[in-house]
């Protein structure tokens, strides 16, 4: 298999068969073997009929159906795990990624052999308050923290070569950080390309003001993981081991004082100093703690299952 699409879509029953009929226009006449994996995130509309019906008329078109909604991350997990091509591209159901874009991104990244093309909607139809705004903050403050210099990571249409998705974990909400989630797996010759962004032409946005919010969150996660992720004792063992120090010559010096120099002053127990050590000592031993049960999970950690999967579609034999 030459290449895959894979489309996570939730309630987008409308749009399919445009979509549908727009890639298939855009890949005919063109020798490239490929599949289209519409991943079904749980829609509550008629979206899993309209796949089955696109099965029946073209034989290259795959489905994943999930028992609810799990997230657009599980979605593309779920993808990632079956598809076959050696090229995986991405793109959102809605038709604000254009599949014109998918025949570029594959003979680029063939060519060039790169890992990842990010798309990067420089023109957008999105509300300039509500969406462009907050996104230009978001992607500024992912470029900042993760060193990698693309304009837009949470583009829906990407390119990756194979290698890349199946050796990544893609969980929570962290499709937004795929090509940092890649960069720290050693995958680092990522790119990005202007591509062409539509306005919504049927339904509404499944994404409101919370995923600005989750997506800041997502990046101090990713930071912390990339950072610390595989010896968290490097840092809760660190502060545990400054405050337990604080804590222990604050209270050296107070039982000093006390004994040698104002024998008659208040008691211990009365100065505020003495809490303020205490609690300090008592703060840097569960920093300790919690660091030592951090490397117990990391050494027992097992993969557990984050979606259901209730039906599937294959290709007619």
């Amino acid at each position: 298999m030459d290449l895959s699409i894979i489309i996570p879509l939730l309630n987008e029953s409308e749009s399919l068969d445009e979509l549908h009929n727009w890639i298939l226009n855009e890949l005919k006449n063109k020798s490239i073997k490929y599949e289209i994996i519409f991943v079904d995130d749980g829609s509550t509309d008629n979206s899993w009929h309209k796949i089955q019906l696109l099965n029946e008329k073209n034989s290259n078109i795959k489905g994943i159906r999930f028992m609810k909604n799990y997230g657009k991350s599980q979605a593309l997990h779920a993808g990632f795990i079956k598809c076959s091509g050696k090229i995986v591209v991405t793109l959102d159901a809605d038709l604000q990624d254009s599949p014109s874009e998918i025949l570029n991104l594959y003979n680029r990244i063939t060519k060039e052999k790169l890992d990842i093309i990010s798309g990067w909607k420089k023109k957008r139809y999105d509300s300039i308050i509500f969406k462009n705004i907050p996104s230009k903050i978001f992607n500024w403050a992912a470029r900042k923290v993760s060193g990698i210099k693309i304009h837009d990571f949470n583009c829906g249409i990407k390119a990756y070569r194979s290698e890349v998705v199946k050796n990544i974990n893609v969980y929570g909400e962290m499709h937004r950080y795929i090509p940092v989630l890649a960069s720290n797996k050693g995958y680092n010759k990522i790119d990005e390309q202007i591509v062409i962004h539509q306005a919504r032409k049927y339904g509404v946005t499944k994404f409101g003001w919370s995923r600005f919010i989750n997506g800041f969150l997502d990046l101090i996660t990713i930071w912390f993981l990339n950072k610390f992720g595989k010896k968290p004792m490097h840092l809760f063992g660190l502060i545990g081991t400054v405050m337990l120090i604080i804590g222990f010559f604050s209270s050296l010096y107070i039982g000093i004082d006390k004994l040698y120099f104002k024998t008659q002053g208040r008691l211990i127990t009365e100065r505020p100093e003495f809490y303020i050590a205490l609690t300090t000592m008592i703060l840097g031993a569960q920093f300790f703690v919690a660091g030592f049960v951090g490397e117990l999970i990391i050494k027992h950690q097992t993969n557990t299952k984050r979606y259901r999967i209730i039906s599937t579609i294959s290709n007619k034999k």
